[in-house]
């Protein structure tokens, strides 16, 4: 085949994968090979078209076997690990606050508004555990319960 053939094949699987349907990732490996040995084509490798097809072949399943999963699992925000919640987090509260208080707090690089939920004074300068989020609201309390 052809490279340009090659790439266009490629093309078209990512475009398949992106815009159409939804292979958990498949696609996305078989696409970029095809690319892969369009490109080798262009830099002057000129294998035959059986080789073209073998390196097609070795090139998705073994970017597949080796990179899917946990690319699949870091895309979707299951990897181990991942948190996309802000729930269990500590927050470092500034000033003291009182049961059902409001203050502000820099979690995460942003500045929130925490709420004490909590049935307990939190001393200014101590952590605080987040329990839940309402919008912009960080629910904060530092019982051991919560």
């Amino acid at each position: 085949m052809l490279w340009w053939g090659w790439i266009v094949l490629g093309v078209v699987i990512l475009g398949a994968e992106m815009f159409v349907i939804d292979a958990q990732f498949f696609l996305v490996f078989i696409g970029l090979s095809a690319v892969l040995v369009g490109v080798s084509e262009v830099l002057g490798l000129n294998l035959p078209e059986w080789g073209q097809w073998m390196m097609f072949a070795a090139l998705g399943l073994i970017s597949m076997v080796t990179f899917r999963k946990s690319l699949y699992l870091k895309i979707k925000g299951t990897a181990p690990g991942f948190r996309a919640g802000l729930n269990g987090d500590m927050v470092q509260v500034s000033d003291e606050l009182a049961p059902g208080a409001e203050s502000r707090a820099s979690h995460r690089g942003t500045k929130w508004t925490i709420r004490n939920v909590g049935g307990g004074i939190i001393p200014a300068g101590q952590r605080a555990r987040v329990v839940k989020t309402d919008g912009l609201v960080l629910h904060v309390s530092n019982d051991p319960a919560d």
